[in-house]
């Protein structure tokens, strides 16, 4: 759910969202929001490939591959952001493109060198050509801004190589039965589990401002099967001791019982 409303916040809750406002609001809440979550997140983010309010670390994780075969990969971050994660990825060697939604995040990546390369895009709409890329991937970039993920996953499938790897990392979906809240009103289930109705802020006069989509786990295995991509491995990152930080629902309290972040690891076939 989003952290920072804008002004013209007149009401949220659950309603149906199509395809176009969702990109509309989306591509706008985040030229918005930029600087804000910049300020609240940065910092943990900065110089590291992280995969969720976890503190995962690709360093440690290698779901992208051992690091040493990362120099001259072909890799594309889809929902890049601020380019946090493929400017690390730019630092181990790795030809690195990172697309999103938003010019304002885009603007607000680390200029300094290694650079990756960033273009502004849709990720239903990636302006590559197929085959282009050995890896891509995605940390709680895209994927739950879509109401269509399944053109996401058909997309990633067509720039991909044979043999390629595709790793997005969303908040995991049993958290949408959940409240939003990082305290203990966080851990008693309120909503069904199965309701795909989206979470939607609009103004006072109904326009979607942000608007985020809920899938189950099968929903998100069906959508990658569709594409013809494989499903090597779905991880769930357990809390680790220490981590005191608090990022919007996720929590220490809520990160020993629930799962947070689900990350999907899966690959093109050969052939």
């Amino acid at each position: 759910m989003s952290q920072q409303p804008p002004d013209r916040l007149a009401a949220a809750g659950y309603r149906p969202a199509g395809a176009q406002e969702t990109v509309h609001a989306n591509r706008t809440w985040w030229d918005g929001a930029a600087d804000g979550y910049l300020a609240q997140h940065g910092e943990f983010l900065a110089d590291r490939f992280i995969w969720g309010p976890e503190g995962l670390d690709e360093a440690d994780a290698a779901l992208l591959g051992p690091a040493d075969e990362l120099p001259g990969r072909r890799v594309l971050e889809i929902g890049c952001g601020a380019a946090q994660c493929a400017r690390w990825l730019a630092a181990q060697g790795a030809e690195v493109v990172g697309v999103d939604l938003s010019l304002a995040m885009l603007r607000r990546a680390d200029r300094r060198a290694p650079r990756p390369g960033l273009v502004q895009a849709d990720a239903r709409r990636l302006p590559f050509a197929d085959g282009s890329f050995e890896i891509a991937c995605s940390a709680y970039g895209a994927v739950p801004f879509v109401a269509d993920p399944a053109t996401v996953m058909a997309e990633v499938a067509r720039v991909l190589r044979p043999g390629g790897r595709w790793v997005f990392a969303i908040g995991h979906p049993i958290r949408w039965a959940f409240p939003d809240d990082p305290g203990a009103g966080g851990l008693t289930a309120t909503r069904s589990y199965f309701d795909r109705t989206p979470y939607v802020e609009e103004d006072e006069h109904g326009e979607v401002l942000y608007a985020e989509h809920h899938r189950t786990l099968g929903d998100r295995i069906r959508d990658l099967a569709s594409a013809g991509l494989v499903l090597d491995d779905l991880v769930e990152p357990e809390w680790p001791p220490g981590l005191q930080r608090v990022w919007g629902g996720w929590s220490p309290l809520r990160g020993r019982l629930i799962p947070g972040t689900a990350i999907f690891v899966t690959r093109k076939p050969d052939g």
